[in-house]
């Protein structure tokens, strides 16, 4: 069963831009593209663990900023070339609110 949690207004978050949200279950970055969707991804790119939520953002994409990975953030596959995959949890907007999927996180210990 979803628990979806308010995690901020989506005015906190830069269009085409990210906010990290830290859990007891591990961090993830929650994306807004230029059409206010938002996307809720594993913070740590698979390659050599870059910061997503640092990453650029464009269409329904993001770029990691330490290698250039490309990730759908629909899927969380890497796009081209790159071979990997990152967690995509749900999340939505309702009110102005950005809602979070919080029964979809892992189950794991904060770093």
């Amino acid at each position: 069963m979803s628990q979806f949690v308010d995690i901020g207004a989506l005015e906190d978050i830069p269009v085409q831009g990210a906010r990290l949200v830290r859990t007891a279950q591990g961090c993830v970055a929650v994306f807004r593209t230029a059409d206010d969707r938002v996307f809720a991804l594993d913070d740590r790119c698979p390659h050599k663990g870059g910061p997503l939520s640092e990453g650029i953002v464009h269409g329904t994409s993001v770029t990691c900023p330490l290698h250039n990975w490309v990730f759908d953030m629909n899927t969380g596959a890497a796009q081209g070339a790159d071979e990997g995959q990152v967690g995509t949890y749900p999340a939505r907007v309702e009110g102005g609110r950005v809602l979070l999927d919080a029964s979809a996180l892992p189950r794991r210990s904060a770093a």
